[in-house]
């Protein structure tokens, strides 16, 4: 038997070994034949583009793609390429000058990097020196750049950012950024596709753009580069992915880059560590987004030429959970949580890298979630990685606890807008980069449009990103549907040049799924410095399919004022002690109860960007304000569909905040001849909901 375990434990070690241990340049040395290597060889090789043209020509979906690209490109051909580089803007995200309004610098950059990326691609397909002949001219333009950086992220404006988990304050070099870790990508497969039709000097002056502006500008330099080991940021993925996929093709001229390759994968597997052991990602869905779409283009090169030994996609994280974070954080009728700085305008996930990661980690989960959500895909990577053949299977419950990040996400299923979703989050205040103050936070989602919201980020300007950030209401926790005791406000784990606190914030104490109820409690006492605030704890139930009950517990001196708070997402009306959202497809009450006095204040938070061309706005928020007799204040909030106002005073008239000998707490009202009940049992460390 113990010769047994022992041959287990060494097969099991040499699966994970090459993930849990630092890869060395000569590792990849080994693991690649360079001598054998023949452009194109990235993401597919001569022999293996046949299947590409098999399914261009009997695929519909790739067949619509190439004819659109083909389209395209034959417009490309007769453009003209425009080789004077306009100035850029020195204060481009600001926009105090006309440089930094007029959008021509980035008009440049984009143009002749993406029109070469298609051109470069298209020759590949048809074989036509045309369209290498076109891509070249516009990839020349790009190359004379003098940098692929752009200037928001150079030093006299990205200096004093706060710097992230894992990164010493102490940086002065900011020479390669995000934008140069894309630039090194997309070059790297123009360079990898146009080989074939390019001459010497043709090549050299591609090859020489990509050692000048992203191989000398990191090789043998990491130490000096923050996002090296900003493991919990999506700039370590971009950038490590441009910077890995740059080494892969130069290969043939330059094979002693296995050194960068053998960085670039070991420092993408410590961002994919990161991942939560659910899947979730602290930055928010658009950033998982970023982070993990980018890399998986590295990661999929290094695989083919390693021939699987170096293969990311079996990174432990990654593997178990491909897509759960993108799934769970959706809405039904489109878009997704908002949550810090992610955005939410639209589903998460590029229909390409969700088939690449369906077929990668085996997941019916992904199949299903490409399939009923994301459309038909329309990039050229669609046709590079198709659609897995996998049976869709949809998720067995449409609530989650992504445990690592404490967000949260409770609803009856995926797909029903007439079902009310409630999502909210704790966990620490440790993500100065994209992170909010936003701990014990809450949004309700019905009908497809937010009917309490969360505000999403702010304007990326030039000092978002500073200790400043933290007063802009969309990241400060006046502008979260929070609590406050005498304007206490919630404070970050790091400011800029500061020691780390790594104690603020929350975390969910217990979160309970059922088929009829879902419950999350949440302690989000340590967001605050505690001064006024002595403790917090918030009780949410969603009675499936669309009542949301909240209780907040909230411990403070007597006397002390409290606001409880809500940022509404459609038009709102007080009325006496409850209040009316009106929706486009429909209509809720918010009504509190209280045994203390308590009335509903609506505010607005003046919200103006640094930023000459975004305008000044208001930002409507109501609180239920309470001045405590007692120690303990506890308030109820239901948040229920109403057909009109009458309904919901009809509502409001049956609501009931009970307490017995013991200090246990009942929340009752009824609706539509429906008695509900919500008995919580007083424990030693607070309320827990009993039935």
């Amino acid at each position: 038997m113990n010769y047994l375990r022992y041959f287990i434990v060494l097969i099991v070690l040499e699966f994970i070994l090459p993930l849990a241990a630092q890869v060395k340049k000569n590792d990849i040395d080994k693991a690649i034949d360079i001598t054998a290597l023949q452009h194109p060889y990235l993401y597919f090789t001569e022999e293996e583009k046949q299947a590409l043209l098999q399914r261009i020509e009997t695929d519909p979906e790739s067949q619509l793609i190439f004819e659109k690209l083909q389209a395209q490109c034959n417009m490309y051909i007769h453009m003209p390429v425009d080789n004077n580089i306009p100035v850029q803007g020195k204060n481009t995200r600001a926009d105090w000058s006309e440089q930094d309004r007029d959008g021509k610098y980035e008009n440049y950059y984009s143009r002749n990097q993406n029109n070469a990326f298609e051109l470069a691609f298209l020759y590949q397909m048809t074989g036509e020196q045309k369209y290498a002949d076109k891509a070249f001219e516009f990839a020349d333009a790009f190359c004379d750049l003098t940098t692929w950086t752009v200037r928001a992220h150079e030093f006299p404006i990205i200096y004093s950012r706060i710097m992230p988990w894992n990164v010493p304050d102490d940086q002065v070099n900011f020479n390669f950024d995000h934008r140069n870790g894309d630039a090194g990508r997309i070059m790297a497969a123009v360079y990898d596709w146009l080989y074939p039709a390019l001459n010497e000097a043709q090549r050299d002056r591609i090859r020489g753009a990509l050692i000048e502006k992203v191989v000398t500008r990191v090789r043998g330099d990491y130490e000096f580069h923050w996002w090296a080991t900003a493991y919990r940021c999506n700039w370590c993925g971009v950038c490590n992915s441009g910077v890995g996929l740059t080494g892969l093709a130069l290969l043939t001229e330059n094979p002693q880059l296995t050194d960068i390759v053998a960085e670039s994968y070991n420092r993408i597997n410590s961002m994919l560590n990161e991942l939560g052991e659910d899947g979730g990602w602290q930055e928010g869905g658009g950033y998982w987004n970023y982070g993990v779409h980018t890399s998986t283009f590295f990661a999929d090169a290094l695989k083919r030429l390693t021939k699987s030994k170096y293969n990311l996609f079996k990174n432990e994280r990654l593997k178990s959970n491909p897509v759960t974070f993108p799934i769970y954080i959706s809405l039904a009728g489109g878009g997704s949580l908002n949550f810090e700085d992610s955005g939410g305008g639209r589903y998460i996930g590029s229909s390409h890298l969700i088939n690449k990661l369906a077929a990668e980690t085996n997941s019916k989960e992904a199949a299903w979630y490409r399939d009923d959500f994301l459309g038909e895909g329309n990039d050229i990577f669609d046709i590079i990685w198709p659609r897995s053949e996998l049976k869709p299977t949809p998720p067995k419950s449409g609530s989650i606890h992504f445990k690592t990040i404490d967000w949260w996400v409770m609803r009856s299923d995926f797909k029903s807008p007439e079902k009310v979703m409630v999502a909210g989050k704790a966990g620490m205040n440790n993500d100065p980069h994209h992170g909010h103050l936003d701990i014990g936070h809450f949004v309700v989602h019905w009908q497809k449009e937010y009917f309490i919201r969360d505000l999403g980020s702010g304007g990326y300007d030039e000092k978002y990103f500073d200790d400043m950030r933290f007063d802009y209401p969309q990241a400060s926790s006046i502008g979260h549907n929070v609590i406050f005791v005498n304007g206490e406000k919630q404070i970050s784990g790091k400011l800029r040049k500061q020691s780390w606190n790594l104690e603020a914030g929350g975390e969910v104490e217990e979160f309970k799924p059922s088929d009829k109820r879902d419950y999350v409690r949440m302690n989000p006492t340590k967001a605050y410095p505690n001064k006024e605030l002595k403790e917090w704890k918030r009780h949410i139930v969603l009675e499936k399919p669309e009542i949301t009950v909240v209780v907040d517990e909230i411990d403070a001196e007597p006397g002390s004022e409290i606001e409880i708070r809500f940022h509404p997402g459609v038009n709102f009306e007080v009325q006496n002690d409850l209040v009316i959202l009106n929706g486009k497809n429909g209509t809720m009450a918010l009504i509190p109860l209280s045994n203390e006095e308590l009335k509903v204040q609506p505010g607005k938070h003046a919200s103006q960007y640094i930023n000459v061309t975004n305008k000044f706005y208001w930002i409507d928020y109501f609180d239920a304000e309470i001045k405590s007799t007692t120690s303990k204040t506890i308030v109820a909030t239901l948040i229920i569909p109403v057909d009109d106002l009458a309904e919901a005073a009809q509502i409001a008239s049956t609501k009931a905040l009970k307490f017995d000998g013991s200090g246990n707490v009942t929340v009752s009202f009824s609706r539509k001849g429906e008695v509900y009940l919500f008995k919580f049992e007083n424990r030693k460390d607070g309320l827990v909901l009993k039935n």
